[in-house]
C-alpha cells in the first residue's frame, strides 16, 4: 500500500482553524455554507486515500451540515426569548481549541529557546560570598560566558613564527583524562589555570572541548569565578 503525505492537521477543529485563519474570518460568525463546502472536499480526499484519520473528520462534516440545515429553519428560542445560534457549540468548541493551540504554540518557542541554555547543578552547596540579589548572575553559565574565558586563553598566547609546521599529536581523551586527573587533586580547577602551561593553541582548543564534552555528561560542573573572563572546573553528579 502506498503512503501518501497531506498537510498535517492535528483534528478536524484544526483543519477548520485552519480555514479560519487562512480567509481572516470572523471566528464568532463562521460562513457555515462556505467553510462546510471545503471541509467536506477535504473529507472525500482523505477518504479516497483511505486515511485511518478520516473517521474523526466525518464526523465533524455530518455536524457541520447538521449546522446548515439548522441555519436555514427558523431560529429556535431559549428562555429568555433570544435566538439560539446553532453554531454557538462549534464555536465555543473552536475558541476553547484555539486559546490551546496558541499556549502550546509559546511553550513550544520557549523550549526551542531554553535548549540554547545549559545550566549546572549544585548551586544550592556552593559557598557564597556574594550579596544573595547577586545569586541569579551567578547561578548559571551559559555558552557565551564559557566561549568569553575560551577567547580570554586564547588572546594570552605569544604569536609564533609560521615558517615551520609542528604536528601536535593530542585527542579529546587524552585531554578528558587530564582534565581528570586534574580534579582528583583539587577540589576544583580554573580553567585558565587549567590552561596557563599550554603553548599551542591546538591544544587548548582540545581542551576546552574536552571540558564540554565532560560537562555533557554530568562528570565535572561548571560555575563563574570572581574574574568574570574565567570560570572554575569540579566534579559532577557522575563524576
Amino acid at each position: 500500500m502506498y503512503k501518501i503525505k497531506l498537510d498535517k492537521f492535528e483534528g478536524p477543529l484544526d483543519l477548520l482553524l485552519f480555514f479560519i485563519r487562512r480567509d481572516e474570518l470572523d471566528i464568532y460568525d463562521i460562513p457555515i455554507s462556505r467553510i462546510t463546502g471545503e471541509f467536506l472536499e477535504y473529507v472525500n480526499l482523505i477518504k479516497e486515500l483511505d486515511l485511518e484519520v478520516a473517521g474523526d473528520f466525518i464526523l465533524m462534516a455530518s455536524t457541520l451540515m447538521h449546522i446548515k440545515v439548522r441555519m436555514l429553519l427558523p431560529r429556535e428560542i431559549d428562555e429568555k426569548g433570544e435566538e439560539i445560534d446553532p453554531r454557538a457549540d462549534l464555536i465555543a468548541a473552536l475558541l476553547e481549541y484555539k486559546k490551546y493551540k496558541e499556549m502550546s504554540e509559546e511553550l513550544s518557542f520557549f523550549e526551542s529557546a531554553q535548549r540554547k541554555v545549559s545550566y549546572r547543578g549544585n548551586f544550592s552547596l556552593d559557598e557564597k560570598v556574594s550579596p544573595p540579589e547577586y545569586d541569579i548572575l551567578l547561578k548559571n553559565v551559559t555558552i557565551f560566558d564559557l566561549t568569553k574565558a575560551f577567547k580570554k586563553a586564547i588572546e594570552g598566547l605569544k604569536p609564533q613564527p609560521v615558517h615551520q609546521i609542528n604536528k601536535i599529536n593530542i585527542t579529546i581523551d587524552e585531554m578528558i583524562q587530564y582534565i581528570l586527573d586534574k580534579l582528583d587533586t583539587e577540589i576544583e580547577v580554573h580553567f585558565l589555570k587549567l590552561v596557563e602551561n599550554m603553548k599551542e593553541k591546538i591544544r587548548i582548543v582540545i581542551t576546552f572541548v574536552a571540558l564540554l564534552e565532560l560537562t555533557k555528561g554530568g562528570i565535572i560542573t561548571i560555575r563563574e569565578s570572581n574574574d568574570f573572563n574565567d570560570f572554575v572546573l569540579m566534579k559532577g553528579a557522575n563524576g
